[in-house]
Formats: C-alpha cells, structure tokens, sequence
C-alpha cells in the first residue's frame, strides 16, 4: 500500500551549523527507509506559496503567506509498506516529527512520476472535513469523472500524484523527549482537510497558478517543490 506523509512544521531560520545538521539527519532518514520512499521533498517557504478558492468557474488567488496556525507544510513523503503501522514508523524517523507534525494519510491509487521531478509544483488538494468524498460512492465516482477531464486538459504537465483516504483514515506522528506520540485524524482540527495532490511541470509561476486553477478542489495549496531531496 502506498502512504502520503505530509510535513507540518513551523518555519525556522536556521544558520549554516543548524542548516547542516539538518541535512544530515535527512540523508540518514533517506539511506535507512530508501526501500519504502517512492516520492518526496522539501517545499519553498509558505510566503511564495498560492491559495486558490473558489473552484476552477471562480477561481480567487490570493499569495502566501496563508496559514493561520503555527505550522505549514514543509514537505512531503510517499511511502510503500505494508501496512500502516510501518508506514507509522518511516513516519517517526522524519526528523521533521522531532519539532512538527507528520500527517500519514493512505493513498487511494498512486500515480507514480515517470521523470525526475526537481523544483517542480505541488498542489494540494484541501476540502472541507464534512465534504470529502468517500472511495467508490456516486459522488467519488462523479469527482474522478471530473479530474479525468483536468488530466485531459494538463496533459503531460501532470507529473504524478494521488487522491487520498477520509480524514477519519489519517493518524498524525509527533515525537517529543524521544517518545512517538500517535492520534487519529488530521494535525489541526481546521476547516479543510486534505484530500489529494498533484505534482505539476509548467514554464513558470504563472503557468502553475493558472493550470491549478482548473482542478476540481475547494481549495489549492500550490507550493514550489525544492528540488533538493533527490528522489
């Protein structure tokens, strides 16, 4: 099975010294879980980021920043395991889960890149808790009728991505004084929830802003992927 593992953290200015270490608990992380890791990396910082409501007949942008918690995505994994509790424990060893959140959300189908992906965009997908579609039901099916139609229109501009579970499947990790702590559900008890992403390849900004317009979604985060995780 294949999981999403979104990184919810604050944003932190780290000096050379901190930036470093950093890194090297992330090459550590990559080198021990390599087996399970199908996807993943870091996100450009909030503020360069881009909020789309109104769906694709009225779509309202508004720049980052956005985020009205502490924490923002910072990054995503797609882990393969077995079952969720190993995808749990490739969730723990994030170094991210040390000073953040890590979302674990299983995948409905995964759409695997065919290319290298580098500082390309993510768009997730956000809806309301109350609203997400469950797999197999007339409404999903009618929603799947419409991304197919996105897919037809972004053609090979889509590089990969994945609809995911309910909220009700997502188990959030921390760890703190060196204790894993588990809970059911998303990270923030917010008005949107995720609820799949896209990763996308376009000659620019704007390119990316107005292809992500078109998704069928309540709400797009549209992030710059860093580039720098080399999956």
């Amino acid at each position: 099975m294949y999981y999403f593992a979104l990184l919810l953290t604050p944003e932190r200015q780290l000096d050379a010294d901190e930036g470093a270490r950093e890194m090297q608990a992330y090459q550590e992380f990559h080198a021990r879980a390599a087996a399970a890791i199908r996807a993943g990396d870091a996100l450009a910082p909030a503020a360069a980021g881009v909020r789309i409501s109104g769906g694709p007949d009225h779509p309202t942008v508004t720049d980052g920043p956005f985020a009205e918690g502490a924490e923002v995505a910072g990054g995503y994994y797609v882990f393969e395991a077995d079952n969720l509790d190993e995808a749990l424990e490739l969730a723990r060893q994030i170094p991210a889960a040390g000073y953040g959140a890590i979302e674990v959300w299983p995948i409905v189908h995964w759409m695997a890149p065919t290319v290298p992906v580098g500082s390309d965009w993510m768009a997730l997908l956000l809806e309301p808790a109350d609203r997400v579609n469950i797999p197999d039901s007339p409404e999903w099916k009618a929603s799947v009728r419409q991304h197919e139609q996105f897919g037809a229109t972004a053609g090979d501009r889509i590089l990969g991505g994945a609809p995911l579970h309910p909220p009700n499947t997502a188990t959030t990790v921390k760890v703190r004084d060196g204790q894993a702590v588990f809970t059911d559900g998303p990270f923030a008890e917010g008005a949107e929830v995720a609820n799949g992403f896209y990763l996308l390849r376009t000659a620019d900004r704007d390119e990316a802003v107005k292809l992500a317009s078109m998704i069928p979604a309540s709400v797009i985060e549209l992030r710059q992927l860093a580039g720098i995780a080399g999956l």
